[in-house]
Order: C-alpha cells, then structure tokens, then sequence
C-alpha cells in the first residue's frame, strides 16, 4: 500500500446537479503536491451525449510530432480550444490551431461543471485528445511548460473507455549517490516502489485533478493497452498565465 495521506470528502453542487454530490478522494503526494479523484463527476447519461458530441463534432487531427529528434505521427488525435489572446501552446515541435470556446458550446457547459466543482478555479485552455483504442497513448511526460507557471492546477476529464493514468515520481537527484545512506539501492528501490507510483482506472465521467508542484515532481501517462478497444475522449482543462 501508498503511505500517502488519503482522504475523502464530498462536495455539494448546485445547478442541474442540486442534489448530487461529488465524493472526493484526496491523496497527498508530499511536497506540497496532491492529486483529486471524482469518480461520479458527471452524471451517466450526460457522460454519453458529451461524448457522442465530442467524437462526431470536434474538428480532430493527428498531427507530425518531433520526439527524441524523430519525426513521428502522435499516437491519438487532438483539438485546442483557448481563449483568446494567450500564448500559443507547442509542444513536441507542433503548435494546434487555436478553436473558440464559441465554437463548440458544450465545451462551456463541461468547463461550468469543472469550475463548480473546483471553487476558485479559472481555466482558460482545454486540450482534448481521443484514444481510438490500445495502441493509442500517451507517454511519460510533464505539464511544466511555463506558460502554465510553477504550480498548474490540471483538470482532466475523461469519457467512454476506461483507462489507466499513472503517476511516477520523478528521480531524486539524490538517487544517484551521494546521499550518505547505507541501504543497497535495490533495497530502497523496493521500499519506495508503492509511494513513488500511483495508478488510477479513470472511469467514464470522471474527473483527476493535479495540483501544486505534481508538474515539477512528477510524470504521468496513459500506457498501450491491448484490452482497449474501445475510443476514450480526454478534456484536459489548464490556465494559461
């Protein structure tokens, strides 16, 4: 088991949800960092028609990236929507064209519902990628680019197949010697296995949230899986300094 701090509380929510109540699970990473998991974030059949909207309405591309100085094709499909004005997003040698929230309404209605559950939240950029099965990914990896700031709050919602996010933390420069600690390192590897990975089933209509320094500290994926076969929409919703 983790030795993180975990927790749960619920959330009263008002609007068309007025008797619903989101359940959280909080989990302490350390550090200053922690992640959110709502399990029941939206309900069941509302799930289904922002997905149907998303898979048949949303202007989808797999776009060239450059990773590790090779040109690939990114292994699931994408759409950025962001408001107005803010620093462009790139990333892997690719900058999306930049969609209206107007251009898709219901995207608004997903960000209401997130802002809702989330008081104090104001997010202004959503990525959103579509895994059309398996063998659609996403590799380790850290949201710390700068023109999210030092401390991003990520929110990242997800509908239709369930699949698994994982959590690993990044190496302690320390790891590599010079620590002063006796243990053989096989053994402190295995002590620390369980608190320095996570792995989280993100099931339709849930919403993961990571907060404080989880960028600087961490990476995160969402690894091939052969069982898969289903499409999974991810939004992930982040503010733009």
């Amino acid at each position: 088991m983790s030795l993180l701090k975990l927790k749960a509380v619920s959330t009263p929510t008002d609007g068309d949800n007025t008797n619903h109540t989101l359940k959280k699970r909080i989990i302490d990473l350390g550090n200053a960092s922690e992640v959110i998991y709502i399990q029941r974030f939206t309900p069941l059949d509302q799930s289904w028609n922002w997905f149907d909207y998303l898979d048949k309405h949303i202007p989808w591309t797999r776009p060239t990236i450059h990773v590790f100085g090779k040109s690939i094709v990114q292994p699931r499909d994408t759409c950025y929507v962001a408001t107005p004005g803010l620093t462009q997003l790139t990333y892997s040698g690719y900058q999306p064209h930049s969609y209206s929230w107007d251009d898709y309404p219901p995207l608004k209605d997903i960000l209401e519902a997130v802002h809702k559950a989330l008081p104090g939240s104001s997010f202004n950029s959503l990525l959103i990628n579509r895994y059309k099965g398996g063998n659609d990914y996403v590799g380790w990896h850290a949201d710390d680019e700068k023109l999210y700031g030092p401390t991003p709050e990520i929110a990242s919602v997800s509908f239709g197949c369930e699949r698994e996010f994982i959590l690993k933390k990044k190496p302690s420069k320390r790891s590599n010697g010079g620590n002063g600690s006796e243990e053989p390192a096989k053994k402190r590897l295995k002590k620390n296995n369980h608190a320095d990975k996570h792995t989280f089933t993100l099931k339709h209509g849930s919403l993961l949230v990571m907060r404080g320094y989880t960028q600087r500290d961490w990476h995160h994926s969402v690894p091939k899986r052969a069982k898969a076969e289903a499409t999974r929409i991810n939004l992930t919703f982040r503010r733009v300094l």
